[in-house]
């Protein structure tokens, strides 16, 4: 069974840090994607990581304080949040991304992560 189980969110004074972790079970992607959903809002791109090469990408929104990584031998994936802003918060999900099955297909159950002045 595929499960992507995150962990590490929390309550947070704005200009602190949290790191979230992502657990992968049962199989590896080609890539990791870390997203995130506010209150009232759409599901939001934050980061991803390429298994292989390690290649990353940023939403401009995090570019400079936000770092995805990845350690393929225990097969998780990491978000360190540094300096973060009240608009940080939301729901982090962890998603993994097939060329075969798409996007879309596995997600994590999430991580609340709030941003308090």
């Amino acid at each position: 069974q595929v499960q992507l189980v995150e962990s590490g969110g929390g309550l947070v004074q704005a200009g602190g840090s949290l790191r979230l972790s992502c657990a992968v079970f049962g199989r590896t992607f080609s890539s990791y994607a870390w997203f995130r959903q506010a209150p009232g809002k759409e599901r939001e791109f934050v980061a991803e990581i390429t298994r292989s090469s390690g290649t990353t990408s940023y939403a401009d929104s995090v570019k400079g304080r936000f770092t995805v990584s990845r350690d393929n031998t225990r097969n998780t994936v990491d978000l360190q949040m540094n300096d973060l802003k009240v608009d940080d918060t939301g729901v982090y999900y962890c998603n993994g991304r097939s060329t075969v099955v798409g996007p879309n297909k596995y997600w994590g159950q999430g991580t609340q992560v709030t941003v308090y002045k």
